[in-house]
């Protein structure tokens, strides 16, 4: 027999009120939970807005340090431009000025010339420095093998090498790798890494330019058997303008960083105390796709001979 039958009116009555009282009471906590949504969402919307309000105002402020930064850099690198064109080209006008002279005997007419010549090439180096590194991190938009890029940087420095009774070691082991880059600014990169270590170093010592692939990641690494770096200048090496050599611009290595990181790669120096350095330029590697995989190749130049094996 269902239950509901044996229940009478009176029953089913009281049932009914008290379904009807928890109706009411549900209700009634909807409607009260339904409020509180109400006022914790125009509280939220407030909370938003003032978030906003602060991050926009953060990202105001951030800007505006940053721009009063690069202003800030940019009037110290005036300044040090400035500097760095007034001693040449002070000179240059004093040899000038000296040519002037009637009664200038003819071979210190000819030497005064060169010197003017050479002071001005100076400067032109300069300023061309100058335009390489406001401009020069160049864009990453062609395939770059890894081995064409070692090739030509070893076959320039080449020459240099030889002339200076140095021994050049290069060794490829990236495997064909490619990046994608500015060819001009890497290979102008690894130049400038390559003129530092033949400054470095002394007839009879060794560079070496090399080169290895691990983790999406090509690790170039220059080398020398120079004296090493001092501490103090390690701190500054890659600021611009800063230079120990005579007759430097200070830009070199200041360019090299601005190439690896617009290439979204670093550099970095290593040293033991006169046992020469080694610069390492580290770039990731374009995605791969389908090459044939080459052996480690190796080659070798110093004042007598040049030998190359694969």
């Amino acid at each position: 027999m269902n239950p509901v039958s044996t229940l009478n009116p009176q029953q089913l009555e009281q049932a009914f009120q008290v379904f009807s009282l928890a109706s009411s009471d549900l209700c009634a906590a909807y409607a009260e939970l339904r409020q509180q949504a109400i006022v914790l969402t125009d509280e939220l919307a407030l909370a938003n807005g003032e978030l906003r309000r602060q991050f926009a105002e953060k990202e105001a402020l951030r800007e505006s340090v940053q721009r009063s930064e690069r202003l800030a850099a940019m009037g110290g690198m005036a300044a040090r431009l400035a500097h760095q064109l007034r001693t040449p080209l002070a000179t240059a006008l004093l040899y000038a000025a000296q040519l002037g002279e009637p009664a200038l005997p003819a071979e210190k007419r000819a030497r005064f010339a060169g010197k003017t010549v050479d002071r001005l090439h100076h400067l032109e180096r300069l300023i061309e420095d100058m335009l390489r590194f406001v401009r020069g991190t160049g864009t990453a938009s062609t395939q770059v093998a890894v081995a064409d890029l070692l090739r030509e940087a070893f076959q320039t420095m080449q020459p240099l090498a030889l002339a200076r009774g140095l021994l050049f070691e290069l060794r490829d082991d990236s495997g064909g790798c490619v990046l994608q880059a500015d060819r001009q600014a890497l290979v102008g990169a690894l130049l400038s890494l390559l003129e530092n270590a033949l400054q470095a170093s002394e007839a009879g010592g060794c560079i070496g330019l090399s080169a290895s692939a691990a983790a999406g990641e090509l690790a170039v690494c220059v080398s020398d058997t120079g004296t090493g770096i001092a501490p103090e200048t390690l701190e500054r090496l890659f600021e611009p303008f800063f230079t120990t050599r005579s007759g430097g611009t200070g830009l070199g290595l200041a360019i090299v960083r601005a190439v690896a990181e617009a290439h979204g790669g670093s550099i970095s120096v290593r040293q033991a105390s006169g046992a020469g350095s080694t610069f390492t330029l580290r770039l990731p590697l374009a995605p791969a796709r389908a090459r044939k995989p080459r052996q480690s190749k190796r080659e070798t130049v110093n004042d007598h001979a040049a030998t190359a094996d694969s």
